[in-house]
């Protein structure tokens, strides 16, 4: 049993697996989409093939749709020629069900992968040739928040990209300046009419989108490398539009298990690879089943009905809620709060901490307790119903191989959001005191006593990557686990850094409490548990 085209032909084979087969021809599609084609996307990783190619594959197999979605990656090419191209851009989409059942079925909705770089003209003649396309309705994106920066953290442009502002659409190599160049095609061609839509898992994905695509067209009219129509265009939302959109799915790294699974079942080459840019990735994806996609219902050149495979399409307003409840209430505060003391109580696996009475406590104190007083309701999705699944079923989920050391990277980028809205939410109530929280404190003074890259055992442990770890570790040096009073008033000025928290928790007198715990978390082996049973009472 190969993934492919040919391999696909002998459908028995397949079905005796309970592996589910599209329901149209690849090939069809294939030559429907070089036609005609719709639905360009950037960013080829598991997220894409495991939860928005799916969402084409339910249009296609009802004959909905007729094209397919042309994959581009900027970043690592290896995907393309080592995964894509082997298995004509087809996936084995594996469900980890909670019952340790596995629901299968063969993604083909993809019909081309693409290198959109520099080194490889003929992918990207064939990209220009598709943003040339009257046909192209969507452009969208699973590149990470990263991939739209084009600043570091010293608020300087990177210097790639200041090579790109002055080399131009010709000769550029971030994303986005490889998107503006293409949306620059777009509008020598005729200038119809785009959506560019942000399908990564930030808030005001659309925004942040929109300003790196108008920074790179404005440097590049600065440049004289565009002129003033082509700004004018793409600065109209109604000829370029940049919807925002909230995503909700859990795809870890390819499990061992799921590819032993598939090649015990007779599937070929099913085994990951890892690229130069250590991409860990395989022929297959798995992730948990629950999913969720909002968007905002803003395209100027028609879109795929996207409603009828599950995505809610609405306006900003509610998009900008439902993001908002997932990411300040029902889940990302949640998997923070687990990444850290996961990592410090030497757990391996989210679903294992939801068997541990402290760790599950905790986020059902945050999130039942301190967060839902203050959540955003979206009304298209409910805040009980959704956390109660997050809780109840999604972390849980003892088949799904997600590790708390991978949702603990970057953190010091996410806390804002993720603990900080909810603060902020008290401190302007006039029925709740911010004071009065207790559980999320709780969650900071770990994510503190984490940064010192010692577990509650005493022995070394290693911090995921944070592209503030070595400052933050720079300002806690000299605090030592077993000695209390050497945290002195390490983190006083941390913790009145309105970048991380959003707030100055000083001010609002969150501080002291904060490096109270802290301090019980370093009496020596065994206090990071101690100190959670107590605030727990546990």
């Amino acid at each position: 049993m190969k993934l492919s085209y040919e391999g696909l032909k002998d459908k028995k084979l397949w079905e005796a697996q309970n592996i589910k087969l599209p329901d149209f021809d690849w090939k069809q599609m294939a030559a429907e989409t070089e036609k005609n084609p719709v639905w360009v996307h950037f960013g080829a990783g598991n997220i894409f093939r495991g939860f928005i190619a799916g969402l084409d594959q339910k249009l296609l197999d009802r004959g909905l749709v007729r094209s397919g979605i042309v994959a581009a990656d900027t970043f690592d090419f290896e995907i393309i020629e080592k995964i894509y191209d082997p298995h004509d851009s087809m996936t084995v989409m594996v469900s980890l069900m909670p019952d340790g059942s596995f629901q299968k079925e063969v993604i083909a909705s993809i019909a081309k992968g693409l290198r959109a770089g520099n080194d490889h003209p003929e992918d990207l003649k064939r990209l220009k040739e598709i943003f040339r396309s009257p046909s192209l309705q969507v452009v969208s994106f699973t590149v990470t928040e990263k991939g739209y920066a084009l600043k570091g953290m010293d608020g300087n442009y990177f210097p790639f990209v200041e090579a790109d502002f002055k080399n131009g659409p010709d000769n550029c190599s971030h994303a986005m300046s490889r998107v503006v160049s293409l949306l620059l095609e777009r509008y020598k061609a005729g200038a119809k009419p785009i959506a560019v839509v942000s399908m990564d898992n930030c808030s005001h994905n659309g925004e942040k989108l929109r300003a790196s695509v108008m920074t790179v067209a404005e440097k590049w009219f600065e440049n004289k490398f565009a002129d003033q129509g082509f700004l004018d265009w793409i600065r109209d939302e109604n000829k370029v539009s940049f919807p925002w959109s909230m995503i909700d799915k859990i795809t870890p790294r390819p499990a061992k298990a799921v590819e032993e699974e598939l090649e015990k079942e007779g599937l070929e080459d099913m085994a990951p690879i890892i690229t130069s840019k250590k991409t860990f990735i395989a022929p297959f994806v798995n992730a948990e089943n629950p999913q969720y996609l909002v968007i905002e219902d803003r395209f100027p050149n028609g879109r795929p009905p996207l409603e009828k495979a599950g995505v809610y399409m609405t306006d900003r307003e509610t998009v900008n809620a439902t993001e908002r409840m997932k990411v300040t209430t029902c889940l990302n505060p949640l998997h923070t709060a687990l990444a850290v003391y996961g990592c410090l109580l030497g757990y391996t696996t989210i679903a294992s901490e939801m068997k541990d009475r402290e760790l599950k406590t905790l986020v059902e104190r945050i999130g039942y307790m301190e967060g839902m007083p203050v959540v955003t309701d979206p009304r298209i999705l409910n805040p009980s119903d959704f956390i109660h699944e997050v809780i109840d079923q999604r972390f849980p989920n003892p088949f799904m191989p997600d590790t708390p050391q991978r949702i603990a990277t970057d953190t010091s980028q996410k806390i804002s959001v993720r603990f900080g809205e909810t603060i902020k939410s008290y401190a302007e109530s006039s029925t709740l005191h911010v004071k009065d929280l207790t559980y999320i404190p709780l969650a900071i003074a770990g994510w503190f006593r984490y940064l010192l890259a010692v577990d509650d055992n005493g022995n070394p442990m290693e911090c995921s990557a944070d592209p503030m770890l070595s400052e933050l570790q720079e300002k806690l040096k000299g605090v030592k686990p077993g000695d209390p009073e050497s945290l002195g008033n390490r983190i006083r000025p941390v913790l009145s850094n309105t970048v991380i928290f959003g707030s100055d928790l000083n001010a609002l007198g969150l501080g002291e409490k904060i490096e109270q715990m802290v301090k019980e978390e370093l009496a020596g082996p065994g206090a990071v548990r101690a100190t959670l049973k107590k605030y727990l009472g546990t």
